[in-house]
């Protein structure tokens, strides 16, 4: 697929599922964490039609706990989209888990989305951006003021990321992970097949090298891994009638 052509429609979107979503336990029940309900639609479902309005329609669902949760509602509810499941016999991690799809993803290039997070990016221009730097992945990126809960990047005047600091103990305004993210399907490769990794702490520092760059938006990062944030989301997504 010649880069200069590249269409949403021909696009992998990869999405990682399978969290445990622990700090959710008292509100999620039977549900894991990326179908934590919205104002009554799972945050998952907000998250799709937020990717459909670009264009995209293949979508592969990385799953491990209550995964067949994930799987049951989406056998009954594809509205026309391509749904493949991924499933993970043991926790994998996000790395593990990408690598775990290889066999699923079709376009040389493929989107990957955190299931409980949204950031409202344009997804073309993020397309187009990747395409222009010629890196290996690129990474949605947003300024938070408090940053201390969240991995803080650092990048040089060409937008190249040259460090990733994890969830340190920073209470100012730091560029941190949107969970979004576009990947070269060749840096597959670089991740070992059937065992735990982590895109923060063991891809992203091994492959600087071969060009990450960041994506800087002044979008807000919707997150819904604590009750609170849940709560946030459920006010933003209610103000804006989704």
């Amino acid at each position: 697929m010649p880069r200069r052509n590249i269409k949403t429609q021909d696009i992998d979107v990869v999405i990682l599922c399978g969290g445990l979503g622990t700090r959710l336990n008292n509100v999620l029940g039977e549900r894991p964490k990326p179908m934590a309900e919205i104002n009554g639609r799972p945050f998952l479902d907000i998250l799709i039609d937020y990717m459909m309005k670009f264009g995209f329609y293949r979508f592969i669902l990385c799953t491990g706990y209550k995964g067949d949760f994930i799987r049951r509602h989406y056998e009954k509810n594809s509205r026309g989209l391509i749904f493949l499941i991924s499933e993970e016999e043991r926790p994998l991690g996000t790395a593990g888990a990408i690598k775990n799809t290889e066999s699923f993803i079709e376009s040389d290039i493929f989107l990957v989305l955190n299931g409980d997070s949204l950031c409202e990016i344009d997804m073309e221009d993020f397309l187009s951006f990747h395409v222009k730097k010629k890196g290996s992945i690129s990474i949605a990126l947003t300024a938070i003021k408090n940053s201390m809960d969240f991995g803080v990047v650092r990048l040089n005047r060409d937008q190249k990321i040259i460090g990733f600091s994890e969830k340190i103990m920073m209470h100012e305004e730091g560029l941190v992970n949107a969970g979004i993210y576009c990947f070269d399907r060749k840096i597959l490769k670089e991740i070992p097949p059937g065992e735990k990794r982590s895109l923060e702490y063991d891809l992203f520092p091994g492959v600087l090298d071969k060009g990450i760059y960041g994506y800087v938006t002044e979008k807000k990062l919707l997150d819904i891994g604590t009750p609170e944030r849940l709560e946030i989301a459920k006010e933003y997504f209610r103000e804006t009638k989704r």
